[in-house]
């Protein structure tokens, strides 16, 4: 017999939002992992706020929210406090009630400048690569690093000489052909921060971040990362400081491109009692910085395999994370959701190499 729709909704239904999501669903572990770590935070947490006022929105709340706007894929704040008005699973990670009412997308924007000043995201990743250091699933001993480019939140048009006012007027400004435009002249009157630069030769160039990212080689987790200006500081000087803020003391080796081939990274990595497995860059007017010493190990070979997972990270970062483009102004804003992206990474990674 053919079924009818009933138009009468029921009055009661005796459900809770953890019945509704599947007990085998990944992202239980990811919550799970993910309050344990927060957890650990509470006394930054008491410190952000004063002890009188009205509540909060919890910070963990907001927090979890920028990770499920990584793992879904949400496009901007205002979508995703959308979405937790339907999507009961959005709710029950965010340990909401069915009933309760969303926060404005406006309390991301009041709140950021307090994370920001206490360093919460950095924090909250170092607790996750803790975590996963006591599960035994990162390598102490062997590293990658590398780095991408974050393609800024402004257009070609607002990239001027510095000494003109901006005026608002982007249109005259649509076509540049034919004019030298360079850093030192011009910036961009949407982002400053933002800066022009050519990933490769042959390529248009944009307005970019520079991302830089440390990896352990046992199962490509991040250990660290950095968001800092394209121009100014070079890949292989954010590295050393990715490798003086993270690494443990003892001998450890380091995998990396070629553009990590210069005098100045192989030699202070040595200094640090780090082994550069750097990929050799030489030409007929050009020597490798490294020799024979160190490429003829087996373990060299091994880091330059292994380095290239380093872009399975930003891979998902920029696809599912939505880290391509950046959603904010300025080095600290787009540092800090490109951070707690690589968090969720390792999250998302940790859930799959633990056993449930």
């Amino acid at each position: 017999m053919r079924g009818r729709k009933e138009s009468q909704d029921s009055m009661l239904a005796l459900v809770t939002l953890n019945e509704l999501v599947p007990q085998r669903h990944p992202i239980r572990t990811v919550k799970k992992l993910a309050d344990e770590c927060l957890s650990e935070l509470t006394t930054v947490f008491d410190e952000m706020y004063s002890k009188g006022g009205r509540p909060s929105i919890p910070p963990e709340r907001l927090l979890k929210a920028q990770m499920l706007m990584a793992l879904y894929t949400v496009r901007s704040e205002r979508m995703l406090c959308e979405r937790i008005q339907y999507d009961m699973l959005f709710r029950w990670f965010l340990d909401m009630s069915m009933t309760e009412a969303v926060f404005d997308a406006s309390s991301f924007s009041r709140n950021r400048d307090r994370l920001l000043e206490h360093e919460v995201a950095h924090r909250f990743l170092q607790k996750v690569t803790q975590r996963a250091r006591r599960e035994a699933l990162m390598s102490s001993e062997h590293f990658s690093v590398d780095g991408t480019l974050i393609e800024a939140w402004a257009s070609m048009k607002s990239f001027r000489p510095k000494d003109e006012a901006d005026d608002g007027d982007n249109n005259r400004w649509s076509s540049f052909k034919g004019e030298k435009r360079k850093n030192d002249t011009h910036e961009s009157k949407t982002d400053p921060e933002a800066k022009l630069i050519r990933k490769a030769r042959g390529q248009a160039a944009r307005l970019c971040f520079a991302e830089h990212v440390l990896m352990e080689n046992r199962n490509g987790l991040v250990v660290d990362m950095m968001v800092e200006k394209a121009v100014g500081a070079s890949e292989p000087t954010c590295a050393l400081e990715l490798l003086r803020r993270a690494l443990p003391t003892g001998r450890v080796t380091v995998g990396a491109d070629r553009g990590y081939d210069t005098e100045a990274f192989v030699t202070q990595c040595r200094e640090m009692n780090v082994v550069p497995h750097v990929a050799q860059f030489q030409t007929r007017s050009r020597r490798s910085r490294i020799d024979a010493r160190t490429s003829r190990h087996p373990g060299y070979q091994w880091s330059q395999v292994v380095r290239r997972r380093i872009e399975s990270i930003f891979g998902w970062m920029k696809t599912a994370g939505g880290v391509r483009k950046s959603r904010y102004r300025g080095v600290a804003r787009t540092g800090f959701f490109a951070t707690m992206v690589a968090a969720t990474y390792n999250l998302m990674r940790m859930s799959k190499l633990l056993p449930s």
